[in-house]
């Protein structure tokens, strides 16, 4: 029967190419048009922030070291005399060894959570108020249990990062299909192939976004942290900086922290994105 007959009309081969060079072209131009519109507006917000300085200051006064060309001006001596990249490395560091103790405990606590009913029960109410509490608050029982330096860093790095990790891994576990379960069940799947099979795709997903919501935590929490006792990272350089009344390299090291943070957001976007590509064409 012919597409006529049977009331379905083709358009021409010329329109469906059209049509699909049209959707390519829109694919394409959406995200160049949202670079540009995030660039247009951080360049506005640089541009109001160096305004304020202008107007509000005066030539050579204290206030004006705080100004994007000041900044940006004592950004070269800042890498080559404080040694930016070494205290970079440090905090990088740090922020490593906290999100992987975070992901070491938190992500099969919260397993245990989201599995088992009664540990949900018992637990949920002392994690959720051992959640509210700031991770800057155990700053001096850190310090007085494990003593100034790295170890006090990597626990109250740890601390703030864990519970993402436990809710998120929580919610992926109650969110998992049933019918998958019931189906390796029915197959007879040992545990550990059913954790490997069924339960570890199923919460990827939430325990990467655990990870991503992680991440910002432990940047802001990493620059107070790094104010006990140590001797690199980004958090003793806004110390060392302030102390030596350096104010346009402190304000090149805020640009630099945030620069780093943006990166490592991006980081963990980009992985998100490409494990739900992969999931979904699977």
């Amino acid at each position: 029967m012919s597409d006529l007959a049977s009331g379905r009309v083709r358009p021409p081969v010329s329109e469906s190419r059209n049509a699909a060079a049209q959707t390519a072209g829109a694919s394409t131009t959406r995200p160049a048009r949202r670079a540009w519109l995030g660039l247009a507006g951080l360049a506005g917000i640089v541009a109001i922030w160096w305004l304020g300085i202008a107007l509000f200051t005066t030539s050579g006064s204290l206030a004006s070291q705080f100004s994007p060309a000041a900044a940006l001006n004592a950004l070269p001596d800042l890498i080559r005399d404080e040694q930016l990249g070494l205290h970079i490395l440090a905090s990088l560091r740090r922020i490593a060894v906290g999100l992987a103790w975070a992901i070491v405990l938190g992500v099969p606590l919260g397993f245990l959570i989201g599995r088992v009913r009664w540990l949900d029960k018992a637990l949920t109410p002392s994690l959720q108020f051992l959640r509210m509490v700031s991770p800057l608050s155990w700053m001096p029982i850190a310090v007085m249990s494990l003593g100034v330096g790295d170890p006090a860093v990597y626990f109250l790095l740890a601390f703030a990062a864990l519970w993402p990790l436990v809710m998120s891994t929580a919610a992926g576990v109650t969110h998992i299909d049933r019918r998958w379960v019931q189906l390796g069940e029915s197959l007879a799947a040992t545990r550990w192939e059913m954790l490997w099979h069924v339960y570890v795709p199923g919460i990827a997903a939430h325990v990467l976004t655990g990870v991503r919501l992680a991440i910002g935590i432990l940047w802001i929490v990493l620059v107070p942290a790094e104010m006990l006792g140590v001797n690199a990272g980004l958090g003793y350089l806004i110390l060392d900086t302030r102390d030596r009344l350096a104010y346009s390299e402190l304000t090149a090291v805020i640009l630099v922290i945030g620069v780093l943070g943006f990166a490592l957001d991006w980081a963990a976007r980009f992985i998100y994105r490409r494990f739900s590509g992969a999931a979904q064409e699977a």
